[in-house]
């Protein structure tokens, strides 16, 4: 039998400062920030939303193993969300967030899905989307 993965865990996140992001993501996207502790000892930073989570790292502080080159604003996230686009947008607004596209029809990983554009403090590409 041939290995498969089945759900994305966590990936992670290399910001400019964890401070910064935990406030953006909590308030903008309704994440739960949470700080944990691993086997290492090490105090970490996670943002929770559902049944995954993203992992923080400081720039220039990242925990072994890690990417091979951690850059902060390297990444394109999609979030599905069942609230409407049309209070994103507000929401988004009321929050001086730029969209920059959208709404847009996209196809996402299951099927259709309707998105908004706009970027996160590091300028990371965060995509919101409903399924259509």
């Amino acid at each position: 039998m041939l290995p498969k993965v089945v759900t994305l865990d966590h990936l992670v996140l290399t910001v400019a400062d964890i401070n910064t992001t935990v406030i953006f993501y909590e308030t903008i996207l309704g994440m739960t920030a949470e700080q944990f502790t691993p086997a290492d000892g090490n105090k970490r930073w996670a943002l929770k939303f559902g049944t995954q989570k993203i992992n923080l790292h400081q720039e220039g502080e990242s925990f072994a193993p890690y990417a091979g080159s951690p850059t902060v604003g390297s990444a394109d996230l999609c979030f599905l969300s069942e609230t409407k686009l049309r209070d994103w947008q507000s929401h988004l607004s009321a929050h001086d967030i730029v969209v920059e596209l959208g709404p847009i029809d996209r196809t996402g990983a299951t099927g259709a899905i309707r998105s908004l554009y706009f970027r996160d403090p590091d300028q990371n590409l965060i995509e919101v989307s409903n399924r259509s």
